[in-house]
């Protein structure tokens, strides 16, 4: 009994006290913002037909669909060629920011709002890759993606350094994002341009409203105590929301290999040799003819894609084996990416498997990221080593003693301007960055 009280006891203290999977943020930070912006600048010359107003689902028969679904979108605000592109370029700038980790919490939001946006205005544009973006990119939002592999890590460092010369800094960008923000919220609240489905208003304004009180509690309140307790609401807010992504992974390739078993074509082995006859499936002609002319590798490809998808999400209790199986569904979906011409729905489940990865072969490409961009640097530019704040950065330290050092500056013992809402090093406060 004592030995279950204290695992228990581990268990609550290990969710509480730190925001797990670091680097398993950040690659899906990276991986899924990546994807949105490489599609993005790819359709770039046809956005007016996918989303705009020369698309075939006109802008009379998005709003239509909209009001029965309550799907949110906000180019449903008006229907002006100026508001499209100023949407479609704020997405873009989003997920290239969002790539890089600048202020990570607000451009995860914007992000959000910049996929729903766009995929909700032309629903009949997208498919499963699509699918798999529409949900990451609202999790993403609850998670702690900026923690490494960030300009967001960068910019704590400095700052930490700054203080210990014994430096007051002051960070002006953060506050006035959320001032900014909060005024482009509350007047499309007022204005009913926030109407629908409830969800997506409530995580804006319940973001918003959260970082106002880290803003009340960092400059207001001496105490300890709810610093610590926001802290511990963010982490398990962070893993909950990075366990529910696991768990949307695990769903996405179990529903698809039990639906597959069910299949005749893929009861028989030859499931795999259609969609390579099919001309819009078909960017390598030769390549997918010399595939789909051999029998046993059409069928050994068919039930291998079957038995991987159906056995993963038993394997995740087997560290070796869901590493095997892991390696082996990521080489389909670049073999997919090649041979049947869909690089962005492999890039987003690439995106997806990576929440699975080990964390020692994250932070040894992490490691190996550093030295590169420091050789580089040092031959072009003539400067030092990598930054610590990107590719190589290492994860804050887990132990409440670290974290709060006579609580003086903070979780994680950083320092940081009391009226900064876009702080880094508190980013994990409320729903986190």
């Amino acid at each position: 009994m004592n030995r279950f009280a204290l695992s228990v006891s581990n268990a609550i203290a290990r969710v509480t006290e730190a925001a797990l999977g670091p680097w398993q943020s950040a690659m899906i930070r990276i991986g899924f913002s990546a994807t949105w912006l490489l599609f993005l600048v790819r359709e770039f010359p046809h956005r007016q037909e996918l989303y705009g107003p020369d698309g075939p689902w006109n802008w009379n028969l998005a709003e239509q669909l909209i009001s029965t679904n309550g799907a949110f979108t906000a180019l449903m605000w008006s229907d002006g060629q100026i508001w499209f592109e100023t949407v479609y370029v704020l997405a873009v700038l989003s997920s290239l920011l969002l790539l890089l980790g600048w202020r990570t919490r607000t451009m995860s939001v914007l992000f959000m709002v910049g996929v729903l946006s766009l995929q909700n205005r032309s629903i009949f544009m997208g498919d499963g890759g699509d699918n798999v973006l529409h949900l990451m990119c609202i999790y993403l939002v609850f998670t702690r993606c900026g923690q490494v592999w960030s300009l967001d890590g960068r910019r704590a460092r400095r700052t930490r350094e700054a203080r210990a010369r014994g430096e007051h800094v002051v960070d002006r960008v953060g506050p006035a994002l959320w001032v900014v923000l909060g005024f482009v919220l509350t007047s499309a609240t007022f204005l009913g341009r926030l109407g629908g489905d409830w969800v997506v208003p409530a995580i804006l304004w319940g973001l918003w409203l959260t970082q106002a009180l880290w803003w009340v509690v960092r400059r207001f309140v001496r105490s300890d105590q709810p610093r610590i307790m926001l802290d511990v609401v963010a982490n398990i807010v962070h893993n909950g929301a990075l366990l529910v992504i696991m768990a949307e992974a695990c769903l996405i390739y179990a529903t698809a290999g039990w639906y597959k078993i069910q299949g005749s074509r893929w009861q028989d082995g030859t499931a795999v040799y259609y969609p390579l006859q099919l001309e819009s499936f078909s960017p390598w002609p030769a390549l997918a003819h010399l595939l789909s002319s051999h029998g046993v590798m059409v069928m050994l490809v068919t039930y291998g894609t079957v038995a991987v998808q159906v056995a993963f999400p038993f394997t995740l209790f087997n560290r070796r084996v869901k590493n095997v199986l892991l390696a082996a569904m990521i080489t389909e979906h670049a073999v997919i990416a090649v041979v049947l011409g869909l690089p962005f729905f492999s890039l987003a489940m690439i995106a997806a498997d990576s929440v699975f990865l080990p964390t020692s072969f994250l932070r040894r490409l992490g490691d190996g990221a550093a030295r590169t961009r420091g050789r580089l640097w040092a031959r072009f530019a003539g400067g030092g080593g990598p930054d610590p704040g990107l590719p190589g950065q290492r994860a804050p330290k887990e132990p409440r003693a670290a974290q709060y050092p006579q609580c003086a500056d903070g979780p994680d013992g950083r320092s940081g301007d009391p009226g900064d809402p876009e702080n880094p090093d508190h980013t994990h406060v409320g729903f986190p960055a």
